[in-house]
């Protein structure tokens, strides 16, 4: 599943940060550095001949041949991180894309405060290294289930320390707190004028974009590591490429990806859930059924693009970019 831009790298270095967290650092082939990529970017990593995963960085790239992720042990993995764990090791080759960035921080905010859950303190730790060197206000809310389940906190607590004061870290540790969870809504009803960050588990996200309903949406930053939404499975309607004027039928039981696929079409993708934006794809008539957790409410009324690995049609045909 290789695609086109793929960076040929090779597993350097694998370390545990917490109970079932696992850092994975890459350096290239041939030494040859890497693009940049500021906070909040992930990259897509082909594990295995048919899987390909999106994980975010742990440390922003402004040069040289090396870039680390961070991934937790599902123990519902369909493949990416149980392989990762089980599998992979220091030494092996792949490949990664180029970094991509849903997450951008906005860097000359007065306060940044940034919720965190479990794995979910990847893209937000990355955030707290820029922001500490330099000399922003941040404030983070790192929830995990117990102690030995949170990665990074000793890094964490040296970069609160190398902040001037400017900098604090809150832990919530469920086993800690008889079970009650992190009251998002009450965090961000205190810094009111805060940009604010959140990437965690669904019920997390969920919470905080309740909380966040009455907060300038330019506020607001949220990333999804995993969809909440069923992938659609719609199927009944027809998708014209553009570009070749080919019809293809969606089927029932079948993703749009999944046709384009089965017809010999190549699409870049990665997560197949609408979480990173890989499948992204422009839209020249229709009506799409929006599944994904990229686009804003705007880009979706406007239907530009779509996510063809989980999104469906609200018309009888669409005709795509493609």
């Amino acid at each position: 599943m290789s695609k086109g831009g793929d960076i040929p790298v090779r597993v350097r270095q694998m370390r545990y940060e917490a109970d079932t967290i696992l850092s994975v650092e890459f350096e290239t082939l041939d030494g040859r550095d890497l693009p940049e990529a500021a906070p909040g970017a992930h990259i897509d990593v082909a594990l295995g001949a048919e899987c390909r995963r999106s994980y975010s960085l742990t440390r922003e790239i402004t040069g040289g041949p090396s870039c680390t992720v961070a991934i937790h042990r599902d123990p519902k993995s369909r493949g990416g991180s149980a392989y990762v764990h089980e599998t992979l090791r220091v030494g092996d080759k792949t490949v990664i894309s180029r970094p991509k960035n849903n997450f951008p921080l906005f860097e000359s905010a007065d306060l940044s405060v940034l919720i965190a859950g479990g794995i979910g303190v990847t893209p937000i730790l990355c955030m707290i290294r820029r922001l500490t060197a330099d000399g922003r206000a941040w404030k983070l809310h790192y929830a995990a289930r117990c102690r030995a389940a949170a990665a990074f906190c000793v890094e964490l607590d040296a970069l609160e320390k190398a902040s001037g004061g400017k900098g604090k870290v809150h832990y919530h540790f469920d086993d800690e707190q008889n079970g009650a969870l992190v009251d998002i809504a009450s965090i961000l009803a205190a810094s009111p004028n805060a940009h604010f960050y959140c990437c965690g588990p669904e019920a997390m996200l969920a919470a905080y974009e309740k909380a966040a309903r009455d907060v300038p949406r330019e506020q607001v930053h949220v990333e999804y590591f995993s969809s909440s939404e069923e992938v659609a499975r719609d199927g009944g309607f027809e998708v014209v490429l553009d570009r070749s004027g080919k019809t293809i039928v969606v089927e029932p039981g079948q993703t749009i990806l999944d046709a384009l696929i089965a017809n010999g079409v190549h699409v870049p993708f990665s997560c197949a859930e609408g979480t990173c934006g890989t499948c992204e794809t422009g839209v020249i008539e229709g009506r799409p059924d929006h599944r994904d957790m990229i686009l804003t409410e705007e880009e979706r009324a406007e239907s530009k693009t779509m996510m063809v690995c989980c999104s469906g049609s609200k018309s009888a045909r669409l005709v795509l970019d493609l």
